[in-house]
């Protein structure tokens, strides 16, 4: 962790770490940081050597490539301190709240550690599964590295122990091994649900999701069911498969910010690419005419997002805010819709997107709406509507997909979610 002071003084105390790129570890800059109370803010410098890089790119909408320093400060609370690219790579709510539990624990024994700082959750998260292209380096030595010749990203084998952590914490039985064992092996990622970085069979680097305590039905295997749907619609998905351990369902999703030799390949979610907070009202249009700017296949990736929407409404998948679509570098300075992820169908909900369609027409509501805006994202009605036929077609086989050896949802599982696939808006 960083050695910080106690947020009660109010002198402030600073805090810098170099800023790599990939895996070749290129100096892309310095990241400072300040804390003053309850005031934090950091500030980003580019070096000189990457400024005068072959392969140079602005790593974030927010930080053009530019001598000097980038200075970032919360707009207002829940906003980030740090600049989107860099923010893209701090741990969301489960690896918060892993990182806040050790921290506790840890301070049980020594009341005299100073309270988490906004940077302490940022160099906590593991480098080998750190999001994207960013590495943070201090002292000569990546933050949060295995020892040499050892790896901090766990293998497929101890799956088993990392959901029995996991559930530990979730339901609030965690002991202080349970807690050293998930730090950096559970804080990679965002999102609320419990899960976790591994190393998969063949050597590629995934995510495995486990159930929650509060779970209403198979939520690991819907997920992969509806990934395996996306991809049967003409949808480039992350690759997704359920494991059983132990008689629990894990989902196996495998990152794509990474090549097939696991090279480390630059990303922003949608929320960072177009500069929004994490409550504000944001549209897909904007999205749109941001790919307009940066995007390298900005046609064909704009008429995919309108694709995607409509698989959304179709499985009543309404968790899409802008950090659940993602972007990948694509060189020249240019971005590419990354594959879709997180797509969960829930039954139940109100049918209703959590981003706009346009900052006229509001949340996502009907096939209707969708086909009104149609020529925002580069079709024809006739295009769009040929579209919506053939995602219809995939999904009247939901039941089939379900129930296959891959997904591995029996009779009995299904009729919880019956009502995420069988609704009005599949007949439209």
């Amino acid at each position: 962790m960083v050695n910080t002071f106690s947020t009660q003084s109010q002198k402030p105390t600073r805090s810098q770490v170099a800023v790599h790129l990939g895996a070749q570890g290129i100096p892309l800059g310095e990241l400072g940081f300040v804390r003053q109370g309850r005031r934090q803010f950091s500030v980003f410098s580019y070096s000189a050597s990457w400024l005068a890089h072959p392969a140079r790119f602005g790593v974030s909408p927010d930080l053009p490539l530019a001598a000097g320093f980038q200075t970032r400060k919360a707009a207002m609370p829940g906003e980030s301190v740090f600049h989107a690219a860099i923010a893209d790579t701090a741990p969301d709510v489960w690896g918060r709240r892993v990182i806040e539990r050790h921290h506790a624990k840890a301070r049980r024994n020594n009341p005299a550690l100073p309270a988490l700082s906004e940077l302490d959750y940022l160099c906590a998260v593991d480098d080998e599964s750190r999001m994207g292209a960013l590495r943070l380096k201090r002292d000569g030595r990546y933050l949060s590295t295995a020892e040499p010749g050892q790896r901090s990203t766990p293998p497929f084998i101890e799956l088993e122990r990392l959901y029995a952590a996991s559930r530990a914490v979730e339901t609030d039985q965690e002991t202080a091994q349970d807690l050293a064992y998930l730090l950096g092996r559970g804080t990679s990622l965002g999102g609320m649900r419990p899960k976790c970085t591994i190393l998969d069979e063949d050597g590629h680097l995934a995510i495995g999701k486990f159930p929650s305590v509060s779970d209403g039905h198979e939520v690991t295997r819907a997920e992969v069911l509806a990934l395996r749907l996306a991809a049967m619609a003409g949808i480039r998905a992350a690759l997704a498969r359920c494991v059983s351990i132990g008689g629990v369902s894990v989902a196996i999703i495998r990152r794509f910010d990474r090549t097939e030799q696991q090279e480390r390949i630059p990303y922003l979610s949608a929320a960072s690419l177009i500069g929004a907070s994490r409550d504000e009202d944001r549209a897909y249009t904007e999205i749109v005419d941001a790919l307009r700017s940066v995007g390298s296949e900005p046609v064909l990736d704009a008429r995919e997002l309108w694709r995607r929407l409509v698989f959304n409404l179709l499985i009543t998948n309404t968790d899409d805010h802008l950090h659940n679509t993602g972007f990948l570098y694509d060189g020249c300075g240019r971005w590419r819709l990354a594959p879709a992820f997180d797509l969960n169908p829930m039954p139940g909900k109100l049918r209703e997107s959590k981003t706009w369609l346009s900052e006229d027409t509001g949340p996502i509501d009907s096939m209707a709406m969708l086909l009104d805006q149609c020529v925002e994202f580069a079709l024809s009605r006739e295009e769009a509507l040929q579209i919506h036929a053939q995602i219809q077609s995939v999904i009247s086989q939901w039941r089939t997909v379900a129930m296959s050896r891959e997904v591995g949802l029996n009779a009995r599982e299904l009729e919880p979610l019956a009502q995420a696939f069988e609704h009005p808006q599949i007949d439209y």
